[in-house]
Protein backbone atom coordinates (compact mmCIF):
# COMPACT_ATOMS: atom_id res chain seq x y z
CA UNK A 1 0.00 0.00 0.00
CA UNK A 2 1.35 3.41 -0.96
CA UNK A 3 -0.06 6.64 0.42
CA UNK A 4 0.39 10.17 -0.86
CA UNK A 5 1.83 13.11 1.11
CA UNK A 6 -0.58 15.75 2.46
CA UNK A 7 -2.04 18.14 -0.11
CA UNK A 8 -0.41 21.48 -0.90
CA UNK A 9 -2.85 23.50 1.20
CA UNK A 10 -2.09 21.52 4.34
CA UNK A 11 1.63 21.56 3.61
CA UNK A 12 1.86 25.33 3.04
CA UNK A 13 -0.30 26.16 6.05
CA UNK A 14 1.40 23.83 8.54
CA UNK A 15 3.95 26.43 9.67
CA UNK A 16 1.44 29.23 10.28
CA UNK A 17 -0.88 26.80 12.04
CA UNK A 18 2.01 25.75 14.30
CA UNK A 19 2.26 29.38 15.42
CA UNK A 20 -1.44 29.25 16.27
CA UNK A 21 -0.85 26.04 18.25
CA UNK A 22 1.89 27.77 20.24
CA UNK A 23 -0.31 30.82 20.88
CA UNK A 24 -3.17 28.67 22.18
CA UNK A 25 -0.71 26.76 24.35
CA UNK A 26 0.28 30.03 25.99
CA UNK A 27 -3.36 30.70 26.87
CA UNK A 28 -3.97 27.24 28.32
CA UNK A 29 -0.62 26.86 30.13
CA UNK A 30 -1.99 27.81 33.59
CA UNK A 31 -4.56 24.99 33.35
CA UNK A 32 -2.02 22.47 32.07
CA UNK A 33 0.26 23.20 35.01
CA UNK A 34 -2.52 21.85 37.24
CA UNK A 35 -2.27 18.40 35.68
CA UNK A 36 -1.39 15.53 38.06
CA UNK A 37 2.24 15.58 39.15
CA UNK A 38 4.63 12.65 39.12
CA UNK A 39 3.90 10.41 42.10
CA UNK A 40 7.39 8.88 42.11
CA UNK A 41 10.72 9.23 40.35
CA UNK A 42 10.14 8.97 36.63
CA UNK A 43 12.58 9.79 33.82
CA UNK A 44 11.46 11.01 30.39
CA UNK A 45 13.45 11.52 27.20
CA UNK A 46 12.03 13.77 24.46
CA UNK A 47 13.40 13.04 20.97
CA UNK A 48 13.11 15.71 18.23
CA UNK A 49 11.77 15.20 14.74
CA UNK A 50 13.68 15.37 11.46
CA UNK A 51 15.71 18.62 11.28
CA UNK A 52 14.73 19.42 14.89
CA UNK A 53 16.82 19.58 18.06
CA UNK A 54 16.37 19.80 21.83
CA UNK A 55 15.80 23.56 21.70
CA UNK A 56 12.58 22.96 19.79
CA UNK A 57 11.34 20.73 22.64
CA UNK A 58 12.53 23.04 25.43
CA UNK A 59 9.02 24.15 26.45
CA UNK A 60 7.73 20.58 26.61
CA UNK A 61 10.75 19.47 28.63
CA UNK A 62 10.28 22.40 31.02
CA UNK A 63 6.58 21.51 31.41
CA UNK A 64 7.45 17.92 32.30
CA UNK A 65 10.02 19.05 34.84
CA UNK A 66 7.44 21.36 36.38
CA UNK A 67 5.19 18.33 36.87
CA UNK A 68 8.01 16.60 38.74
CA UNK A 69 9.49 14.39 36.02
CA UNK A 70 13.20 14.02 35.33
CA UNK A 71 13.01 15.17 31.71
CA UNK A 72 15.80 15.66 29.18
CA UNK A 73 16.23 15.89 25.44
CA UNK A 74 18.20 13.35 23.45
CA UNK A 75 21.36 15.53 23.59
CA UNK A 76 22.49 14.50 20.09
CA UNK A 77 22.18 17.86 18.34
CA UNK A 78 20.03 18.28 15.24
CA UNK A 79 18.19 15.20 14.01
CA UNK A 80 19.38 14.71 10.44
CA UNK A 81 18.63 11.01 10.30
CA UNK A 82 20.26 7.84 11.55
CA UNK A 83 23.73 8.98 10.51
CA UNK A 84 23.55 12.17 12.60
CA UNK A 85 23.85 10.64 16.07
CA UNK A 86 25.95 8.15 17.97
CA UNK A 87 24.11 5.09 19.24
CA UNK A 88 26.62 4.83 22.08
CA UNK A 89 26.10 8.47 23.09
CA UNK A 90 22.32 8.09 22.97
CA UNK A 91 22.53 4.93 25.07
CA UNK A 92 24.65 6.85 27.61
CA UNK A 93 21.88 9.46 27.99
CA UNK A 94 19.30 6.72 28.53
CA UNK A 95 21.50 5.01 31.10
CA UNK A 96 21.92 8.28 32.97
CA UNK A 97 18.13 8.74 33.00
CA UNK A 98 17.76 5.21 34.33
CA UNK A 99 20.03 6.09 37.24
CA UNK A 100 18.39 9.46 37.90
CA UNK A 101 14.87 8.07 37.71
CA UNK A 102 15.56 4.94 39.70
CA UNK A 103 13.96 2.73 37.06
CA UNK A 104 12.67 2.71 33.52
CA UNK A 105 12.46 5.62 31.07
CA UNK A 106 9.45 6.90 29.12
CA UNK A 107 10.16 8.03 25.56
CA UNK A 108 8.36 10.83 23.73
CA UNK A 109 9.22 11.29 20.06
CA UNK A 110 8.07 13.93 17.60
CA UNK A 111 7.76 12.71 13.99
CA UNK A 112 10.99 10.84 13.11
CA UNK A 113 11.93 10.98 16.78
CA UNK A 114 8.90 8.80 17.52
CA UNK A 115 10.19 6.13 15.15
CA UNK A 116 13.49 6.15 17.04
CA UNK A 117 11.56 5.87 20.31
CA UNK A 118 9.60 2.86 19.08
CA UNK A 119 12.77 1.12 17.88
CA UNK A 120 14.63 1.79 21.15
CA UNK A 121 11.71 0.25 23.03
CA UNK A 122 11.63 -2.68 20.62
CA UNK A 123 15.33 -3.41 21.23
CA UNK A 124 15.34 -2.80 24.99
CA UNK A 125 11.76 -3.13 26.34
CA UNK A 126 13.05 -4.02 29.81
CA UNK A 127 14.22 -0.41 30.40
CA UNK A 128 11.32 1.49 28.77
CA UNK A 129 8.10 2.40 30.62
CA UNK A 130 6.16 3.51 27.55
CA UNK A 131 6.41 5.27 24.19
CA UNK A 132 4.40 8.31 23.07
CA UNK A 133 4.71 9.34 19.42
CA UNK A 134 3.64 12.70 17.97
CA UNK A 135 2.81 12.55 14.27
CA UNK A 136 5.34 9.76 13.63
CA UNK A 137 5.00 8.05 10.21
CA UNK A 138 5.55 4.41 11.20
CA UNK A 139 2.49 2.90 9.48
CA UNK A 140 2.43 0.84 6.31
CA UNK A 141 2.68 2.98 3.20
CA UNK A 142 4.74 5.66 4.96
CA UNK A 143 7.75 5.45 2.62
CA UNK A 144 6.55 8.16 0.23
CA UNK A 145 3.76 9.64 2.33
CA UNK A 146 5.67 12.60 3.75
CA UNK A 147 7.10 15.72 2.14
CA UNK A 148 10.59 15.45 3.74
CA UNK A 149 11.02 11.79 2.71
CA UNK A 150 13.13 12.59 -0.35
CA UNK A 151 15.40 14.89 1.65
CA UNK A 152 15.74 12.27 4.38
CA UNK A 153 16.57 9.55 1.86
CA UNK A 154 19.16 11.81 0.21
CA UNK A 155 20.83 12.50 3.57
CA UNK A 156 20.62 8.85 4.64
CA UNK A 157 21.38 6.84 1.50
CA UNK A 158 22.02 3.67 3.49
CA UNK A 159 18.39 3.59 4.64
CA UNK A 160 15.94 1.47 2.63
CA UNK A 161 12.49 2.30 4.06
CA UNK A 162 10.75 -0.26 1.87
CA UNK A 163 12.69 -3.09 3.52
CA UNK A 164 11.82 -2.06 7.07
CA UNK A 165 8.28 -0.75 6.57
CA UNK A 166 6.61 -3.93 7.77
CA UNK A 167 8.77 -4.03 10.91
CA UNK A 168 8.21 -0.37 11.79
CA UNK A 169 4.44 -0.80 11.63
CA UNK A 170 4.49 -3.35 14.46
CA UNK A 171 4.34 -1.62 17.88
CA UNK A 172 7.07 -2.26 20.45
CA UNK A 173 6.26 -4.59 23.38
CA UNK A 174 5.59 -1.72 25.80
CA UNK A 175 2.56 0.55 26.30
CA UNK A 176 2.42 2.78 23.24
CA UNK A 177 0.40 5.91 22.45
CA UNK A 178 0.21 7.32 18.92
CA UNK A 179 -0.96 10.94 18.81
CA UNK A 180 -1.86 12.26 15.37
CA UNK A 181 -3.73 15.08 13.64
CA UNK A 182 -5.75 14.94 10.43
CA UNK A 183 -4.49 18.49 9.82
CA UNK A 184 -0.94 17.14 9.41
CA UNK A 185 0.76 19.01 6.57
CA UNK A 186 4.03 17.05 6.66
CA UNK A 187 3.14 13.35 6.83
CA UNK A 188 0.00 11.51 5.82
CA UNK A 189 -1.91 11.25 9.12
CA UNK A 190 -2.95 7.66 8.35
CA UNK A 191 0.67 6.55 8.77
CA UNK A 192 0.79 8.02 12.30
CA UNK A 193 -1.93 5.70 13.62
CA UNK A 194 -1.36 2.18 14.87
CA UNK A 195 -3.31 -0.32 12.80
CA UNK A 196 -4.29 -3.75 14.05
CA UNK A 197 -5.51 -5.10 17.37
CA UNK A 198 -2.73 -4.79 19.91
CA UNK A 199 -2.84 -4.66 23.69
CA UNK A 200 -1.60 -1.50 25.42
CA UNK A 201 -1.78 0.59 22.24
CA UNK A 202 -3.82 3.80 22.10
CA UNK A 203 -4.42 6.08 19.09
CA UNK A 204 -5.36 9.67 19.99
CA UNK A 205 -6.48 12.31 17.50
CA UNK A 206 -5.92 16.01 18.24
CA UNK A 207 -6.52 19.20 16.29
CA UNK A 208 -3.46 21.03 15.05
CA UNK A 209 -0.45 21.07 12.76
CA UNK A 210 2.41 18.60 12.40
CA UNK A 211 5.19 21.07 13.20
CA UNK A 212 3.34 22.30 16.28
CA UNK A 213 2.51 18.93 17.86
CA UNK A 214 5.19 19.41 20.52
CA UNK A 215 3.58 22.78 21.38
CA UNK A 216 -0.01 21.60 21.21
CA UNK A 217 -2.11 22.00 24.38
CA UNK A 218 -4.10 18.81 23.76
CA UNK A 219 -0.88 16.86 23.21
CA UNK A 220 0.56 18.16 26.49
CA UNK A 221 -2.69 17.16 28.24
CA UNK A 222 -2.47 13.59 26.95
CA UNK A 223 1.24 13.30 27.66
CA UNK A 224 0.64 14.36 31.27
CA UNK A 225 -2.24 11.87 31.64
CA UNK A 226 -0.25 8.98 30.18
CA UNK A 227 2.83 9.65 32.30
CA UNK A 228 0.75 9.98 35.47
CA UNK A 229 -0.52 6.42 35.05
CA UNK A 230 2.93 4.93 35.64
Amino acid sequence: MSLKPPNALLALSDGPRALADAAFLGITAPLLHRMPRAQKKHSVMVIPGFLGDDRGNALLIRFLRRLGYIARGWEQGRNLGTSSFSEAALRAVIEQLLVEGGGKVSLIGHSLGGIYAREIARMEPEVIHQVITLGSPFGKGHSNASHPSRLYNRMNPQANPHDVEAVLSIPPPVPTTAIYTKGDGVVNWRTSMQEGDYANVHNIEVLGSHIGLNMNAAVWYWIAKKLARI
